[in-house]
C-alpha cells in the first residue's frame, strides 16, 4: 500500500512574532497611529491614517497633535490586544494591527471622532467598510478634523 504525505505542513501560515490574542502594554504612543508595546516593538494602525506629526521632513500637519493626543488617552499605559490582518509588517519594520482596549477598536474609534482618515492597502482590508462607514458619518457631522482642517 502506498504512503500518504500531508501537505498541512505547506499550508501553514506564517508564525507571528507576537502570539495572537495576548495584551500587550503599550509603553509609549508615538503618534495618532503608531504605538510602542513592551520590548519595543512599533506598531502601525491598520486601516487609517492621521496627520503626520514625527516626520522631520514635513510640518506637523492639522488636526496631527490632538490626534496623538487622544490616541494616548486612549491606549497608552494600557493592555491591549492585537489583530493580524494579512500581513505581518510594513516596509519600516512596524507590526500592522488592529488595536482594541477591552471593548474599543481603536483604529475604527479614531476614525469615528474625526481623529483619522481611512487609508487602507490591500490586503488588509477586513474591516474597510466599517472604517467607510464610520468617516462618512465622521465627515457629514464635522467632527474633528473635518471641522477643523477641511
Amino acid at each position: 500500500m502506498p504512503e500518504i504525505y500531508s501537505l498541512n505542513h505547506l499550508l501553514t501560515p506564517s508564525v507571528s512574532p507576537i502570539p495572537a490574542k495576548q495584551l500587550y502594554k503599550v509603553t509609549r504612543v508615538i503618534d495618532g497611529d503608531t504605538i510602542e508595546i513592551e520590548g519595543g516593538q512599533k506598531v502601525r494602525y491598520i486601516g487609517m491614517n492621521t496627520p503626520e506629526t514625527v516626520d522631520p521632513r514635513k510640518p506637523v500637519k492639522c488636526f496631527g497633535q490632538e490626534a496623538k493626543v487622544k490616541n494616548k488617552e486612549l491606549v497608552e499605559g494600557k493592555n491591549v490586544r492585537l489583530e493580524k490582518d494579512v500581513s505581518e509588517t510594513d516596509k519600516y519594520g512596524r507590526l500592522l494591527r488592529y488595536v482594541y482596549v477591552g471593548d474599543i477598536f481603536v483604529n475604527l474609534e479614531l476614525v469615528k471622532q474625526g481623529f483619522a482618515q481611512i487609508m487602507t492597502y490591500p490586503p488588509d482590508i477586513s474591516h474597510a467598510q466599517d472604517f467607510i462607514t464610520a468617516q462618512r458619518e465622521a465627515r457629514q457631522n464635522n467632527l474633528g478634523l473635518w471641522n477643523k482642517c477641511y
